[in-house]
């Protein structure tokens, strides 16, 4: 796994303005945040993040696919501009999937401490991320109980 560091470039910034929990952000924030973050390569079939690990950040994929597993129970496909790990921005809970990338993968990654950094700065985005994190656990407990 390479890592290299984040530039900030006006394709990431367009990928973080898709995601919901950024969305409201000026494109200057989004810069910065990209910048805050690191990118890191994936081959295919390597691990992401291991289900049972404590979580350290939030994933953007920015090129490539990932799978979510849970107990080899496939839960989601995400690709370009699809992200995970978000509840690892507000404590060390353990992760709760596996993420497995199953094609060469490229992703932003942004730790907890750089996140809590910026939210500090930008203390508005904070009710955002509440509400797409409700609507992804939501979504996850209808999956898990079908």
């Amino acid at each position: 796994m390479a890592i290299l560091r984040a530039r900030g470039d006006p394709e990431t910034v367009r990928l973080l303005q898709q995601v919901p929990i950024f969305s409201a952000l000026t494109e200057r924030q989004l810069g910065s945040l990209a910048r805050d973050g690191k990118e890191r390569t994936y081959a295919e079939g390597a691990v992401v993040v291991k289900e049972g690990e404590e979580g350290l950040g939030f994933y953007l994929v920015l090129d490539g696919k990932v799978e979510v597993r849970r107990k080899n129970r496939r839960l989601a496909a995400l690709g370009p501009g699809q992200f995970f790990g978000e509840m690892a921005l507000f404590g060390d809970q353990p992760r709760s999937a596996d993420v497995i990338a199953t094609a060469p993968t490229k992703c932003l990654v942004l730790s907890r401490w750089e996140f809590r950094g910026f939210a500090t700065a930008q203390p508005k985005v904070l009710f955002t991320i509440i509400e797409e994190i409700a609507r992804r656990l939501s979504e996850t407990n209808k999956a898990l109980s079908e």
